[in-house]
């Protein structure tokens, strides 16, 4: 494994490439001071104006969809903000959704959790991803209902490949495309049609997960961060100011950032698997985001990753490990099952 020479993501991140020992997040995030910001915020002003302001925001009533409808509806848009139910939702989870309500019309959509546990279950013995169903979810639903409301204008968040790293060329798209979905959007090459028939899941099962066929429906979902520059810590500060309730500490140890991916239990095990299949976790692409930014040096970053990265995540929140796989029907074995299956041992080599 070698690490970016300027922040510290190795080389083992999938779909990133290394220019000169520096990977492709810092390479773009160099670039963005070239970005002419004022130019990209009227195209966002244009855009709305052309939807007469009607879009939708998907959400998880955490920091960034919060920002994303604060500032939209200071543009003067009128948001319907669209949650996917997650996995395994948290109190401070419930909060937080509750909370966004409060400035905008919210749509909840919940799927049958008996049929979502068990694709969380399937997921991480199939794939090693607990969270596969919710990957699917967040970017179906929000389509779904884009049709059923007759509002066609989608925003997401961040591109990600921008914010922490892709093939070269992909930090630069505007638009959430099929293919974009298909490349980027965390299937692991499993389609939800591949789970019919799968311990008696139906066509009907899955229909939650299947992106829809839309006929003359034409959707357009763009990256609101491609618009405005993205900041996340900013991006907590305004979720916080607009009622949003941050935690004192990380959900989980391996975490550095305290204010993401509060609504999801489960969200400690699959951060776990991304560190057993390729020696890095979520806290090194937080931290990673925090050394580009300048807020904290690269040798303490290094320092936090050698202290907490790969951390087992016993608790996530006030909610247990064994509360978590208890809800998917997953025993300890089981699980140590899927851990040995998964874990890459030259991803963890120096």
């Amino acid at each position: 494994m070698n690490r970016c020479r300027t922040c510290v993501m190795p080389d083992t991140r999938p779909d990133t490439p290394f220019i000169d020992g520096e990977c492709a997040a810092c390479v773009s995030y160099r670039r963005r001071p070239l970005i002419d910001w004022d130019a990209r915020r009227a195209s966002l002003v244009a855009l709305l104006d052309r939807h007469d302001g009607r879009c939708i925001v998907p959400s998880s009533g955490g920091k960034d969809s919060t920002y994303q409808v604060v500032t939209l509806l200071g543009l003067g848009a009128d948001v319907t903000v669209v949650t996917a139910r997650t996995c395994h939702l948290t109190g401070i989870g419930r909060r937080n959704i509750d909370n966004l309500a409060r400035h905008a019309r919210t749509i909840e959509v919940v799927p049958n959790m008996t049929v979502r546990a068990k694709l969380n279950r399937l997921g991480l013995e199939m794939v090693g991803d607990i969270s596969w169903p919710e990957h699917c979810a967040i970017f179906t639903v929000p389509f779904v209902m884009s049709e059923q409301l007759g509002i066609p204008l989608v925003f997401y968040g961040e591109n990600p490949q921008d914010q922490y790293g892709g093939p070269m060329g992909s930090d630069d798209a505007m638009n959430m495309t099929a293919r974009w979905r298909s490349e980027f959007g965390g299937f692991l090459g499993l389609r939800a049609s591949d789970f019919i028939g799968i311990e008696g899941l139906t066509e009907r099962d899955m229909a939650d997960y299947q992106f829809p066929a839309f006929g003359n429906w034409l959707v357009e979902a763009h990256f609101l961060g491609q618009y405005l520059p993205w900041d996340s810590r900013r991006n907590a500060d305004v979720a916080r100011a607009a009622g949003m309730e941050i935690p004192d500490q990380p959900p989980t140890s391996s975490n550095w950032w305290r204010a993401e991916n509060l609504d999801n239990a489960q969200t400690g095990i699959h951060d776990y698997f991304m560190w057993l299949k390729y020696g890095f976790g979520r806290g090194c692409q937080q931290i990673s985001v925090d050394v580009r930014a300048g807020l904290v040096t690269r040798d303490h970053a290094m320092a936090w990753i050698d202290a907490c990265e790969g951390a087992f995540p016993h608790w996530y929140g006030d909610t247990s490990f064994r509360d978590v796989i208890q809800r998917i029907g997953m025993q300890p074995e089981e699980f140590q099952r899927c851990v040995n299956r998964f874990r890459n041992e030259a991803a963890h080599a120096r």
